[in-house]
């Protein structure tokens, strides 16, 4: 994608009208973007930890019975999948040709949520503070850190080939295998881009961490698995955990440090918040970057690993996306980055930038209004936001087939009966 004028930049038809003036990126990886609130009275930001106020659901224009209810439809709803969550990879993927796990899996815990409306905590439900896996949300929080070193200049242009930023190999830490990895030196994978990567449309070839890309929900023909024709990167959409490690690794290679302390620092600290989500990789993904032996963490727990992280600090996650990008005085991410990132890919118009599921065509969530978009992980784990009914819900360990039944649950609640204003 090449840079323009934010103005000239085609708005998705599921974003809001009249937005504010964009920004211009910082070239400079410690500077962070800020521009004066237009009314700074008006938004309601969350302070550290458990500095966050809570309302009631009439006081922001919720009828209390039924949103008592859209949480007890949650918690009935809870996923039939094992809650020790190796024994449920087993389940899910342990058909699948090189599907054993290479990374830290956890027992997950009770149904748990948030209900943000306007900032404050209307509704919780089960232990939100504890920390749990979350899956393929981690790849909202892998596309964020991209997105920082696109708003600095690192990354010039979303349509450059990511071959141009790395070196030709990157050579594993001390113990590993020896051969060092070839992530862009073939045909194919020469003609990859940052933004075909991001929208899982480049069709990358090749194995990183032991796992082949076609061993993620492989074509049934194993005959086709290494000798098909590959897709022009854009063209075909495929949801393929690989392709996103390999994101994570080339996202590494730019920033030249663990991608957990990139976001850390540019993004959790400043929102707030609470020291205790943890961003892992695999056992066997360790680099040698200048001169020391780096983890490139994963996009998910597909094989293990990704983002362990509570209800909280999701929905704090889901509040700086709600605000496109922005938290009190600072702009943590451009909006100019927010808007690629809810714009439809053509070749799949319900996926923006990894994981930002849209729902444009209302197939995701046909409750919901085609504003809505969610970060979404397997368990299920879904960071719910309603830019129109300035909402923000999280909902971990439900049925996937319940979600739009909460969903229609919780916004039945508003602007019904004893909701108040």
């Amino acid at each position: 994608m090449r840079r323009r004028s934010l103005r000239s930049l085609p708005l998705a038809a599921l974003l809001l009208a009249a937005l504010p003036p964009a920004l211009h990126a910082s070239e400079h990886a410690d500077t962070v973007v800020r521009r004066p609130a237009a009314s700074p009275a008006a938004v309601y930001y969350p302070g550290t930890g458990e500095e966050w106020e809570h309302r009631t659901p009439a006081q922001v224009g919720m009828d209390p019975a039924r949103l008592d209810s859209a949480v007890a439809f949650a918690r009935a709803s809870e996923s039939r999948g094992p809650r020790d969550l190796e024994q449920a990879h087993y389940q899910t993927f342990g058909r699948e040709p090189f599907g054993e796990p290479v990374g830290p899996f956890s027992v997950r815990g009770d149904p748990a949520g948030v209900v943000l409306r306007h900032g404050y905590i209307v509704a919780e439900w089960g232990d939100p503070h504890r920390v749990d896996m979350t899956f393929s949300a981690t790849k909202s929080f892998l596309s964020t850190t991209v997105g920082l070193a696109y708003d600095r200049g690192m990354i010039r242009d979303l349509g450059d080939r990511v071959r141009g930023y790395m070196a030709p190999t990157v050579p594993l830490a001390p113990g590993r295998e020896s051969r060092p990895l070839e992530l862009f030196e073939s045909e194919h994978n020469r003609a990859v881009t940052w933004e075909s990567l991001l929208r899982q449309t480049s069709d990358w070839e090749g194995t990183l961490w032991g796992k082949p890309d076609w061993a993620d929900r492989p074509d049934p023909d194993p005959a086709t698995w290494t000798t098909r024709k590959r897709n022009e990167p854009g063209a075909v959409y495929e949801y393929n955990d690989v392709r996103v490690n390999v994101l994570a690794l080339a996202a590494l290679n730019v920033w030249r440090r663990p991608l957990p302390q990139v976001l850390r620092e540019y993004v959790m600290d400043p929102i707030g918040a609470s020291p205790t989500w943890r961003w892992y990789g695999y056992d066997n993904s360790w680099v040698t970057l200048d001169g020391q032996a780096v983890q490139s963490v994963s996009g998910g727990g597909h094989w293990g690993g990704g983002m362990f992280i509570s209800a909280r600090d999701q929905a704090r996650f889901g509040y700086l996306t709600l605000r496109r990008g922005r938290w009190k005085d600072r702009q943590i991410l451009s909006e100019a980055w927010v808007r690629m990132a809810l714009t439809p890919t053509k070749a799949q118009p319900t996926y923006g930038f990894m994981n930002w599921f849209l729902n444009t065509d209302r197939k995701l969530l046909p409750s919901a209004p085609t504003s809505a978009f969610a970060h979404l992980g397997n368990g299920t784990n879904m960071i719910y936001v309603d830019p129109e009914h300035d909402l923000v819900v999280v909902v971990r360990w439900i049925e996937n087939g319940a979600l739009d039944g909460f969903v229609q649950r919780v916004l039945a609640s508003l602007d019904a009966p004893g909701a108040g204003r």
